[in-house]
């Protein structure tokens, strides 16, 4: 059970480091392009695939994915005063794409938390049953 909640607090935490990575990410992006935007699309790239290993599974990537998405959209959206963070350029979308890119691609290629069978020493002995 404690296991449980240490997971959980875990997945809260990337949660939280992925909104404020999206928002470092979209402040020096445009400030530094086009180092900024590599800068910012690595700590991104890092913090996705660094969660998944730090607790070997899928959601460890997207948990700070979702944060990240969810603050990137939501600094998108303009406001009644005309005031956005996101200009039209290519930088802008390159950051969005990329960082969603990255999110996914993390995901696909965390470890999905099953362990092989014991005696098994890869996957071609897995397919040939031993």
């Amino acid at each position: 059970m404690r296991a449980r909640w240490a997971r959980v607090a875990a997945y809260a935490a990337l949660t939280v480091l992925g909104a404020v990575v999206a928002v470092a990410g979209a402040l020096v992006q445009a400030g530094w392009f086009p180092l900024g935007l590599l800068l910012a699309l690595g700590a991104a790239v890092a913090l996705f695939y660094g969660g998944a290993r730090l607790t070997g599974t899928k959601v460890g990537a997207a948990a700070p994915a979702g944060g990240w998405m969810l603050v990137v959209l939501l600094l998108t959206a303009s406001r009644p005063e005309g005031d956005f963070v996101f200009g039209t350029g290519l930088g802008s979308y390159v950051f969005l794409l990329g960082g969603m890119f990255a999110a996914v691609m993390c995901a696909t290629v965390a470890p999905s938390g099953h362990l092989p069978p014991a005696g098994t020493t890869g996957p071609a002995d897995l397919v040939k049953g031993r």
